[in-house]
């Protein structure tokens, strides 16, 4: 990250804030980053995420997504079309690349809507809570 892009001084408290974000399997929310980011910069302050993630966005560097919660979590753009999975045991958010709905891009559909987009989440169990579950029925 260029510190040109964000318009003022880069830090490493930044680059590691977007590290964070880049490398996650999935958009995260602003507690997580800063959980995350701590472990390289213990004394961080959440009020540092918060002012970086605007930055990063106004960069456009990473992006939101707004669950169906209405819980927002930020990742990081150019990741091209995919959809989320939510566990309903640990709340993380999963990307995952296969997408279970085909809509044709500007074509109608029942009801004579024209799709030219979509997102989906997708809510479940990740593989750790699964796996947590079939052991704890034994």
């Amino acid at each position: 990250m260029d510190s040109t892009q964000l318009g003022q001084r880069q830090t490493r408290q930044r680059e590691a804030i977007f590290q964070v974000i880049e490398v996650a399997n999935g958009p995260l929310s602003v507690p997580e980053i800063h959980e995350r980011a701590c472990i390289l910069f213990p004394r961080l302050g959440i009020a540092t995420v918060y002012r970086t993630v605007k930055l990063l966005q106004e960069a456009e560097r990473i992006q939101s997504v707004v669950l169906p919660t209405g819980d927002t979590r930020y990742e990081e753009t150019g990741l091209g079309h995919h959809e989320h999975f939510q566990c309903r045991k640990c709340e993380q958010v999963f990307d995952i690349n296969v997408c279970p709905v085909h809509f044709p891009k500007g074509q109608p559909i029942a009801g004579g809507f024209i799709v030219d987009d979509h997102e989906l989440t997708i809510y479940g169990l990740c593989p750790d809570c699964a796996t947590k579950s079939k052991s704890h029925k034994k």
